[in-house]
């Protein structure tokens, strides 16, 4: 995963194409590469060895791929995982009113400056994807891990996570909506 392209490529700002079944040898391995990169990243031995940035999520755009995928792997608070898989086609099918955001803001593997800022996006989705395999799952996500798979599917559609921070007010939000620590 030393691939992972930065901000400015045109692989991120555009639209990945749908994901059509069964993947091919090459999309397999992309998908367990992609999983492989976040699991090696989030293990601080191999992390430091390799100097790799921590990632929660990786979309095949930004590894140049354009194509519907993504690998999301959201630890939590006591090292159990909270949602592991790779979502081939996802969509969101319904969402909260409510928002929410990080308190730290959101972070990208393509975006090497930090943008300071809430990015405000629905406390609460379904979700609605294909596994590797083709089986569909729908799914509830709520909190950190609703916030990683909206930035994931984001890069499905060319859209940054920066694109959501108000560029006036970067730290305005409604008051219903919910601060995430």
């Amino acid at each position: 995963m030393k691939d992972i392209i930065r901000d400015g490529k045109p692989t991120l700002r555009a639209e990945a194409a749908k994901v059509t079944f069964p993947l091919t040898a090459e999309q397999k391995k992309l998908a367990e590469d992609m999983m492989l990169y976040l699991e090696n990243s989030q293990d601080p031995k191999i992390a430091e060895k390799y100097h790799l940035r921590a990632g929660v999520g990786l979309a095949a755009p930004q590894v140049d791929v354009s194509l519907q995928m993504a690998a999301v792997l959201v630890p939590g608070p006591d090292n159990e995982i909270l949602f592991k898989d790779v979502i081939v086609n996802p969509v969101i099918v319904s969402h909260s009113v409510q928002g929410a955001a990080l308190s730290e803001g959101e972070g990208c593997l393509s975006v090497d400056k930090d943008v300071p800022g809430y990015v405000v996006r629905h406390d609460r989705i379904t979700l609605r994807y294909d596994d590797v395999d083709g089986n569909e799952h729908k799914i509830r996500l709520k909190n950190y891990p609703a916030i990683v798979c909206q930035h994931e599917i984001d890069h499905l559609h060319g859209i940054l996570f920066y694109d959501h921070i108000d560029k006036k007010e970067p730290f305005t939000m409604d008051d219903s909506d919910l601060i995430i620590e």
